[in-house]
């Protein structure tokens, strides 16, 4: 909750001082009007002092009630609900693109460090590198225009038409975090191999696949999960650039669109979403890792 305050604080203080003003935006003109202004300001509250703003923002932000949009004209709350499904999906489908396909390169390179490990750990390195805006447009290039096995733009409708659209956009936001948390699960998976235990199990005759799966992974787990737990977390901040690139009416392109405007009260409401969706998410983490392994909870309460 301390997080949550803090961020607030800051969100909505950054939005009050940025440059320019909405109500000019919203009057238009080259030479608007002064009493439409003001008739504007007073409508929208734009005069007020700091902190009487952002106490009634945030009093209405805890009932979920996030003021009605300056371009729109349409509470923020609607705007966001609108497109909030296919942003779940979207960060639901890259995260399980970036968990199997991550947990799954970082094992293989671990037990098979001299074959497989080497080519492994050179291609994931690469990919880290890889930005977001340079996958899409080079699996557009490639898989939607050139071969025309996805569609280019929008999010489709229906579930299973909405996921055709998204496979593109989910393959580009976690193509980087693919290669991040597989060289995590690779560094983790190998210590445990290399641990006395492991050296035991082999000693004792252990089916290998008994030993990866009994003693290895769910040693390495921790860290594992934490990873992928970071991962999932960040990919609500790097919607926005999927959505831009591919077409998709989600909130990280609601987001982009409303800073361009000056639309402050969508900005400052997603913002906000996002850093509450981070903190959840982080929580999450933490619970399953006490529940995986009680001896670090007890460790991080004394």
């Amino acid at each position: 909750m301390t997080t949550l305050g803090v961020a607030s604080v800051v969100i909505y203080g950054a939005m009050f001082i940025v440059p320019g003003d909405p109500a000019t935006l919203l009057v238009g003109g080259s030479k608007p009007n002064p009493e439409a202004l003001a008739a504007v300001r007073r409508q929208f509250h734009l005069d007020d002092p700091f902190w009487q703003s952002y106490l009634r923002w945030l009093s209405g932000a805890v009932r979920g009630d996030f003021g009605v949009s300056l371009v729109y004209r349409s509470p923020v709350s609607d705007l966001i609900a609108s497109r909030a499904l296919t942003t779940i999906l979207l960060v639901a489908y890259a995260a399980i693109v970036i968990v199997i396909a991550g947990v799954g390169l970082g094992v293989l390179a671990a037990w098979k460090e001299k074959r497989a490990g080497v080519v492994i750990t050179m291609a994931t390195t690469v990919m880290m590198g890889a930005p977001t805006f340079v996958m899409a447009v080079i699996f557009v290039a490639v898989f939607a225009t050139g071969l025309g096995w996805f569609p280019v733009f929008g999010a489709g409708s229906g579930l299973t038409d909405r996921l055709w659209h998204l496979t593109l956009p989910a393959f580009a936001l976690a193509f980087s975090w693919i290669a991040y948390v597989a060289q995590v699960t690779r560094a983790a998976v190998r210590d445990e191999i290399r641990s006395e235990h492991v050296d035991t199990a082999h000693a004792r005759g252990v089916p290998e696949r008994l030993i990866l799966r009994r003693h290895v992974l769910r040693n390495a787990s921790g860290p594992i999960l934490t990873v992928s737990g970071l991962t999932v977390a960040g990919l609500f901040a790097g919607t926005a650039v999927a959505e831009q690139a591919f077409g998709i009416n989600g909130i990280g392109a609601l987001l982009v669109e409303s800073a361009a405007k000056q639309d402050l009260a969508i900005v400052q409401a997603i913002s906000l979403v996002l850093v509450a969706a981070f903190v959840v998410v982080n929580m999450l983490v933490d619970l399953c890792n006490a529940l995986l392994d009680p001896r670090a909870a007890g460790r991080a309460a004394r």
